[in-house]
């Protein structure tokens, strides 16, 4: 029984080690050509469990921890801090089961190896983690290394406390189900580890009540509980040949700075994708990618792929060109200790999984794919629950062939497909309008005089100063980031109840005067515009700050065109962050690519080129210049001008 160095066979460096580069960049390219191969790199893992077993002990942990670094399942690495602290190759390796057996259906190897590794390794993060008063009862898991090894040592690191949820879930699942579908291994795991359905279930307690440090300010998930509270690596005084940097400067210099060697909670976004929206992948990626050097070559591809999901194509191809270009180009400068295998395997992951936009999420095969301009097609297969399925993807569409196999059901972006034996089935890829995503104020109706009254008035109240150039300000803007606004120079220091209060005081104001609204308040040209949409079979959504949106659309009578309107209260983030038009997108189910925003402020119009679509301002040129499409008012806008903007 055998791994897969991480050098392979092709030079000494490593010294032949086997890591996770073989549960997460190698295991998903034998699951989807060489099942066969999957199962017994697999098998390596279950043979070397005993020993899993005994450093679990040594660590003073129960259950098993895997190794780091190991030739036959003993820890081999020597810097703790970047080895044995990296105990999320548990959850990694639960990751690979999961993923080999929905992908497989090959359940008698769950029944008869998989489980006994998956409920070991959830014993050891039970043991490891802990539930915090400090943290409100949150389970914790406290001084772990994440994949990001330039910060070592941290508490609650993002990505693992991510993956061991996900493992804890899955550990809580296998058990329920190995239990009622083969209760003779169920009783041999009870008699030969002490399994029991309380330790399952506190299993489910721990993932459930599993804390994932978050911060709000940013809206951004946290990299561990104090990486966004340190400096940032100085980039620009940062010579070329001072790359990579744990060859020029001492760990306790890179620990002490937000600074990355490979993707890390990025990499959570790309693994456990349904578990964050497009938004929440969008500002992620884009707060972790500058303070990311690569200096590991399990890097690019990862980034290629996220790249890739929030629509940056330019960025995926430039990713995926380093990625297969690592060895050719010797872009490392270490070729000559051997090949790179994740590179290798991530040169495929950054095509299928990339461009591709593959996902296996609970057993659903789903696609997203995308070509970059750099090619005029690609094409690659697959296997899945033993059927081969062939994905060709050109300019104009992507074309999914079942060639060996009963039937399969799989997702192409929002539509479910049915795939039968050699009957090709070709979904377009040109871009065409789909729906048209409006601002309220100033592009449907104008209430922005009773927003300034209703600011006004509790400025009064307050007695700070208030004028129409700060009004200005708050065009787009959520209601309490309105009030700072309001608050600014005025020496006022208020607790965040007093300022939920004001915000209230103030909409109790706003609400009393839109219930002046009536149609007639609807600006020109607005009822045509809509009907002549809805005559197109063109979606209609609404992406308003306001919390009373709805209610002004009833009072305007124009509820009926609206198939969707975003919910603002949910947003982490506000205009210019595009979070709540990718929120009308996906309630209206379109890609956000085939949608067109339309907006009357600076904000909003970067909201929308943030979400990857077309932008139309209605307003001033001064302040407006980035839209897409400029027009002074409403009345001018059409639909056969926005379908200029997105032609097939």
């Amino acid at each position: 029984m055998t791994n897969i160095g991480a050098k392979g066979l092709t030079g000494e460096g490593y010294e032949g080690h086997y890591f996770w580069d073989t549960e997460m960049y190698m295991l998903p390219f034998f699951t989807y050509t060489q099942p066969a191969v999957s199962r017994a790199l697999l098998e390596f893992r279950y043979a070397t469990l005993g020993k899993a077993r005994e450093r679990a002990a040594v660590m003073s942990q129960k259950g098993a921890l895997y190794p780091w670094r190991t030739i036959d399942g003993a820890e081999n690495s020597a810097y703790f801090p970047a080895g044995t602290a990296q105990a999320h190759i548990n959850a990694d390796i639960a990751y690979g089961i999961k993923q080999y057996v929905q992908a497989t259906g090959d359940v008698e190897f769950l029944a008869a190896k998989g489980a006994e590794m998956l409920f070991e390794t959830s014993r050891f993060w039970a043991d490891l983690g802990h539930y915090n008063p400090a943290r409100g009862g949150a389970f914790c898991i406290d001084a772990v290394t994440g994949p990001d090894e330039y910060t070592a040592i941290v508490n609650n690191n993002a990505y693992t406390n991510l993956m061991v949820r996900e493992q804890l879930l899955y550990a809580y699942e296998a058990a329920d189900w190995l239990r009622r579908e083969y209760p003779g291994d169920y009783a041999r795991l009870q008699h030969e580890m002490g399994l029991s359905a309380e330790e399952a279930d506190g299993w489910l307690e721990a993932a459930e009540k599993m804390f994932i440090p978050f911060d709000k300010a940013l809206g951004i998930y946290a990299q561990d509980d104090t990486f966004l509270s340190k400096q940032k690596w100085d980039f620009g005084r940062t010579p070329a040949d001072k790359y990579p940097l744990l060859l020029h400067y001492h760990p306790l210099v890179i620990y002490r700075h937000q600074v990355l060697k490979q993707a890390d909670l990025v990499m959570a976004l790309f693994l456990l994708g349904d578990q964050f929206s497009l938004a929440d992948k969008i500002r992620n990626y884009q707060y972790y990618e500058p303070l990311t050097t690569h200096d590991s070559s399990l890097s690019p591809c990862i980034h290629s792929i996220v790249s890739a999901e929030i629509g940056d194509l330019a960025g995926a191809y430039a990713y995926f060109d380093r990625t297969v270009r690592m060895d050719l180009d010797d872009i490392n400068r270490n070729a000559k200790d051997g090949l790179h295998m994740a590179a290798m395997a991530g040169s495929w992951m950054s095509i299928v999984n990339g461009f591709g936009g593959m996902r296996q999420y609970n057993g659903q095969l789903c696609f997203s794919p995308a070509l970059p301009e750099q090619w005029e097609s690609y094409r690659f297969k697959i296997t899945f629950s033993g059927q081969l399925l062939d994905i060709y993807v050109g300019r104009e569409a992507a074309v999914y062939t079942l060639l060996e196999g009963e039937g399969l059901e799989i997702r192409h972006k929002e539509q479910t497909l049915r795939l039968s034996p050699q009957e090709p089935v070709r979904v377009p890829l040109a871009k065409r309008l789909e729906a048209v995503i409006f601002d309220l104020d100033g592009v449907i109706t104008d209430t922005a005089e009773y927003h300034y009254l209703a600011w006004q008035a509790l400025a009064d109240e307050l007695g700070v100063p208030f004028s129409r150039e700060k009004n200005e300000r708050l065009k787009g803007v959520s209601r309490m980031e309105s009030l700072d606004i309001v608050l600014e120079d005025s020496g006022l220091s208020l607790p965040e109840a007093a300022k939920l209060r004001l915000a209230e005081q103030k909409n109790d104001h706003y609400r009393e005067m839109i219930g002046r609204i009536t149609p007639a308040d609807l600006l020109p040209g607005v009822p045509e515009l809509l009907d002549s949409l809805r005559e197109r079979g063109i979606l209609v959504g609404l992406a308003s700050a306001s919390l009373n949106a709805p209610v002004i659309l009833e009072r305007l009578g124009a509820a009926h065109w609206f198939q969707a309107i975003a919910d603002p209260a949910g947003l982490r983030k506000g205009k210019p962050d595009p979070e709540i038009f990718l929120q009308a997108a996906e309630l209206l189910g379109v890609t956000p690519g085939n949608c067109i925003g339309v907006e009357d402020a600076a904000a909003g119009i970067a909201a929308i080129k943030a979400a990857g679509m077309k932008a139309v301002g209605i307003g001033s040129p001064a302040q407006l210049g980035d839209a897409d499409l400029l027009l002074p008012r409403a009345a001018e806008l059409s639909a056969e001008k926005l379908l200029e903007l997105i032609k097939p």
